[in-house]
C-alpha cells in the first residue's frame, strides 16, 4: 500500500520523468472506463466531479465511454476549476454535462462516479463536499470511485462499492471503506516511486501561518574538536534547509573558529581538545530542548572520542543522524532499539559497519539496514536509501561533489529535515535529493571547481523552485 503523499510524490516525479499529468489523465480514464464498460455497460452512468485532478479523471473516462448513456455532474461551476488539464479534458467531452448537483437529480441513474476529492485533499471536509458526501451515501445505485473515496481518511467519506485505485491501494483502504478495490495501472513509470525527484518536495514540512521560532525545527549538532569546518558546513547546510534552531556542541579547541563562521549559530562549549565520556551528561540534557541530532561531523577518531559516541548513541532518545567518524563507534554488530537513527556512509564505512560492497547492492543495504534497525544513506555515484523494508536511489548530483564538506552538507540536510519531523526514510530520500540537485545547480556555475559551501547557497533555490511545481 502507499500514502496519499505517495501518490502526490509518483504523479510529480512522473511528469518530470517525461510522463505528464494529462497522460495519466489519459491512462486513468481510459482504465476507469474499461471498468464500467465490463461491469455496468447499457446503465444509466454519472460522473460527479471536483475542480481538481480527480475531476479530471472523471471527465477523461466519461470520454472514453463513448455510446453509453453518460452524463457529468459539476459540484462547483466550470469556472472553479482549477487544473489545466481538467479544463482541457471537460471540453473535449460530448455527453451532457450539469453545473449543479442535488439528490434529487442523482436519483435516475444507475451509476454514480465519485471523482469529487482525490489524493490532494486534505483536512476537513467543506461544503459543498461535506453535503455531496452524505447526500451519495444514500444513493441506492452503485457507486464507484476513483483512485480514493472522496473524504477517504476522515469522519465524513464516501462508502463506495467499488473503488478503481491507480498504480496501487492507498494506505488505510480496505473491503469496509472502498468496497471492491480494483487496481489499475495508469503508466507510471517505475523511476517515479524508485528514485527520488523533484515529487519529494511533496513530503517537505511546510510551516504553519502561526508558527513561531522552534516550531521548524531545533536540532543539536555536536561534532568538532579537531576538525571545525565541519559542524560548522553540517549547520549552515541545516538552517538553509529550513531549520529554526541549531545549537553546535563542540569541544574548546575548536569553540571559537566555529562560532566564527555565522552569527546564527547557538554555541555550547565543550571543555577539553576533544568530546570525551566527560561531555555525555551535558549533551544528553542538551538533547531534550532539540527535536534531533547530528552527531559525528569533525569529531576525530581518538579512542576516548569513539568509547563517548558510543555511549551517547546507547541513551540518546531524540532522533538521529550519525555521521563521518560518529560512525567509528558503531561498529560491525550495531543494532539500534532506542530511537530513530539514520546513519550516512560512504563505501568504506559502509563496509566498517558489516556491509558488503558488490553486486545486488540495494539488498546488502537493506539487510543491513534491517540488521541495524536504522535507515541507511549510502552515499556514491548513485546514493541507496533503505529503512531495511522499502529503498530509493538518489541520482541527483555531480562527480565535482567529492570535495572535501560536501558529505557534512548533505547530513545537515538529512538531520535539518529529521528535526522537523520528517521520518528517517523521507528525511533520508529528501536530503539526498536536496543536497544532489543543489550540487548540480552549483555545478553549472562553478564546474569542477565546486566547493561545498557553493552547495549550501543552492539549497534555498532547489526548495524554492520544487515547491512551486
Amino acid at each position: 500500500m502507499i500514502t496519499r503523499i505517495d501518490a502526490q510524490v509518483m504523479d510529480a516525479n512522473s511528469e518530470a520523468l517525461g510522463v505528464s499529468v494529462k497522460d495519466l489523465m489519459d491512462n486513468a480514464g481510459a482504465a476507469v472506463a474499461e471498468v464500467i464498460k465490463k461491469r455496468f455497460s447499457g446503465k444509466k452512468i454519472l460522473f460527479v466531479c471536483g475542480t481538481g485532478n480527480n475531476g479530471g479523471d472523471g471527465f477523461s473516462a466519461a470520454r472514453c465511454l463513448t455510446g453509453e448513456d453518460v452524463s457529468i455532474m459539476l459540484l462547483k461551476p466550470k469556472t472553479e476549476i482549477h487544473s489545466k488539464e481538467s479544463i482541457k479534458e471537460l471540453n473535449a467531452v460530448s455527453c451532457p454535462v450539469k453545473e449543479f448537483f442535488s439528490e434529487s437529480a442523482i436519483e435516475k441513474y444507475d451509476v454514480l462516479v465519485d471523482c469529487a476529492l482525490g489524493t490532494g485533499a486534505v483536512g476537513s471536509i467543506r461544503s459543498p463536499y461535506d453535503e455531496y458526501i452524505e447526500i451519495v451515501n444514500r444513493f441506492k445505485g452503485i457507486v464507484i470511485s476513483v483512485d480514493i473515496p472522496s473524504g477517504f481518511g476522515t469522519d465524513t467519506a464516501i462508502l463506495p462499492d467499488i473503488t478503481i485505485s491507480f498504480h496501487a491501494a492507498k494506505d488505510g483502504m480496505n473491503s469496509e471503506n472502498c468496497g471492491d478495490i480494483i487496481i489499475a495501472n495508469i503508466g507510471i513509470p517505475e523511476n517515479a516511486y524508485l528514485e527520488t525527484g523533484p515529487g519529494d518536495m511533496r513530503r517537505y514540512p511546510i510551516p504553519s501561518p502561526d508558527s513561531h521560532k522552534g516550531c521548524n525545527g531545533r536540532l543539536l549538532i555536536i561534532g568538532g574538536g579537531p576538525y571545525a569546518g565541519a559542524p560548522a558546513m553540517a549547520a549552515m547546510a541545516a538552517m538553509r534547509v529550513g531549520v529554526d534552531l541549531v545549537r553546535i556542541a563542540t569541544p574548546t579547541s575548536s569553540f571559537t573558529t566555529v562560532s566564527s563562521f555565522s552569527p546564527v549559530f547557538t554555541m555550547t562549549e565543550l571543555p577539553g581538545k576533544i568530546i570525551t565520556i566527560k561531555h555525555i551528561k551535558e549533551l544528553l540534557e542538551l538533547t531534550l530542548n532539540n527535536d534531533a541530532v547530528l552527531i559525528g561531523p569533525g569529531i576525530g577518531i581518538d579512542t576516548e572520542t569513539v568509547f563517548a559516541v558510543r555511549e551517547f548513541v546507547s541513551k540518546c532518545t531524540v532522533p538521529m543522524v550519525i555521521d563521518a567518524d560518529g560512525l567509528n563507534a558503531l561498529g560491525k554488530d550495531f543494532h539500534n532499539e532506542v530511537t530513530p537513527i539514520i546513519v550516512t556512509p560512504h563505501s568504506r564505512e559502509f563496509i566498517r559497519l558489516g556491509g558488503t560492497i558488490g553486486k545486488d547492492l540495494v539488498l546488502h543495504v537493506t539487510k543491513k539496514a534491517s540488521d541495524m534497525n536504522a535507515t541507511i544513506l549510502l552515499k556514491g555515484a548513485e546514493d541507496i536509501i533503505s529503512n531495511g523494508t522499502h529503498y530509493r536511489v538518489n541520482k541527483r548530483g555531480t562527480p565535482a561533489m567529492t570535495s572535501a564538506g560536501t558529505g557534512d552538507v548533505l547530513s545537515g540536510i538529512v538531520a535539518g529535515l529529521l528535526s522537523k519531523g520528517m521520518n528517517t526514510f523521507d528525511a533520508a530520500c529528501l536530503g539526498a535529493y536536496i543536497s544532489g540537485r543543489a550540487g548540480e545547480m552549483a555545478f553549472e556555475k562553478r564546474s569542477y571547481g565546486l566547493i561545498a559551501t557553493d552547495v549550501i547557497d543552492k539549497i534555498s533555490k532547489v526548495i524554492a523552485e520544487d515547491l512551486r511545481r
